[in-house]
């Protein structure tokens, strides 16, 4: 595959990376907000509201000590690594060793990326469920590997995770040589799907049955609704034999641009992240490093809080959607809604539907495309505007809809 679009310079593995699907969409939104129109934005998991004030007051605190100014540690602090496991023996009775079993990172992005650089090459093959959120098809081609997408398709929760294990079973033992590795996300970035604890037990099992690794991106494991708890996979007997799972401070703290997540599980995945990182960068700013620490010690409530929020949300913008007769199932967690274009408007494409939203409801919301093909037909709302703003999406579409008819 060639990019015309991209200069000479650029490598062979550039070619790899497909043409930006939201760059004209967001060409539009900055053109609009130039012009004064106020874009009501659904599209990106950005969290609009503040970090807990107790993080941000030892932030500053910590950031006037010369000592936090130099280069830190490129796999974290101990103490915050040391917390990263209390907090996991806290809410799902693991134990983690902090010197074996955990690592800190830039993110769960830039953990799951060079992750990727340290176990997968040229040759190996990776499944991962479809749709899929971009960086856990384009991780592992940037490493070099082929992915293989397994379809999720249509129905509650518990039947998409049933399908997914179905393709991954029957994926193994179909393709030579067998998958490395499994990446899934739970909740689900795009689908907010959930999945129970039986699911992880048989995917664990398919993979001592198959020899694949098991990536987990965790990162809404604290945004959940309706008295619902994600279940962490290494709370999974034999689970530590085979999988990591990265976690992150960005959506239950609303600490996104603090840049902090952790991978944690498996000793030798973990030690081969950590071996990669040593290479490309010196870790996270120690004064970040240290509010982080509050955060996961003190943070507790203000999660809970902050999942209440987004559930609040959630509940005004299902409301409406459904009321205008978009398909959708009621997600029980992650901080998005993943709805189906009504029927009248579906053959467009959600690309063209996306544009006509932000053109005549100043609505901008993230088509399904931009997940891959098993997105088409679909929208992803993220719940970031507050519930007037929600409300006021709503008003627009219904009359952009009513004028079409």
């Amino acid at each position: 595959m060639v990019n015309d679009s991209l200069p000479p310079v650029a490598s062979s593995r550039m070619h790899l990376l497909p043409p930006y699907l939201f760059g004209e969409l967001n060409r539009m939104k900055m053109e609009k907000r130039q012009a004064g129109v106020d874009i009501i934005d659904f599209v990106m998991g950005n969290p609009s509201d503040p970090a807990p004030d107790f993080v941000i007051e030892k932030l500053c605190e910590v950031a006037r000590d010369p000592r936090n100014h130099r280069y830190s540690v490129s796999t974290g602090i101990f103490n915050l690594k040391r917390e990263a496991g209390w907090l996991y023996e806290r809410h799902y009775g693991v134990e983690l060793d902090p010197a074996r079993e955990v690592v800190c990172t830039i993110g769960s992005k830039e953990g799951l990326s060079h992750l990727c650089l340290a176990i997968l090459g040229p040759g190996d093959s990776v499944l991962v469920p479809a749709p899929a959120f971009p960086i856990h098809v384009y991780a592992p081609i940037i490493a070099g590997a082929n992915v293989i997408g397994v379809p999720m398709g249509e129905g509650s929760d518990e039947e998409c995770a049933e399908r997914l294990l179905e393709g991954i079973d029957t994926t193994c033992r179909h393709i030579r040589p067998k998958p490395k590795a499994v990446i899934v996300c739970y909740p689900h970035n795009p689908t907010a799907r959930v999945a129970e604890k039986p699911f992880y037990q048989d995917l664990v099992r398919l993979a001592r049955k198959h020899g694949f690794s098991i990536i987990h991106d965790f990162a809404y494991a604290q945004t959940a609704f309706d008295g619902f708890k994600p279940p962490s996979i290494l709370e999974i007997d034999g689970a530590r034999d085979l999988a990591v799972e990265f976690w992150t401070v960005s959506k239950p703290y609303n600490m996104a641009g603090f840049r902090v997540g952790f991978c944690m599980g498996n000793a030798d995945m973990c030690s081969l992240l950590g071996k990669i990182k040593g290479y490309y960068d010196y870790g996270i700013f120690q004064a970040v490093q240290v509010a982080s620490i509050m955060a996961l010690r003190e943070g507790d409530d203000f999660a809970r809080e902050q999942a209440m929020v987004y559930q609040k949300r959630r509940d005004v913008l299902c409301k409406g959607l459904l009321e205008m007769g978009w398909e959708l199932e009621v997600p029980r967690g992650c901080m998005f809604v993943w709805a189906r274009i009504p029927a009248a408007h579906r053959e467009m494409g959600s690309i063209e539907y996306a544009k006509r939203l932000m053109d005549e409801a100043m609505v901008s919301a993230s088509p399904g495309a931009g997940f891959g093909p098993d997105g088409e037909g679909y929208m992803r709302f993220a719940l970031v505007e507050n519930e007037k703003r929600i409300t006021q999406a709503l008003r627009q579409m219904r009359k952009m809809m009513r004028d079409e008819d």
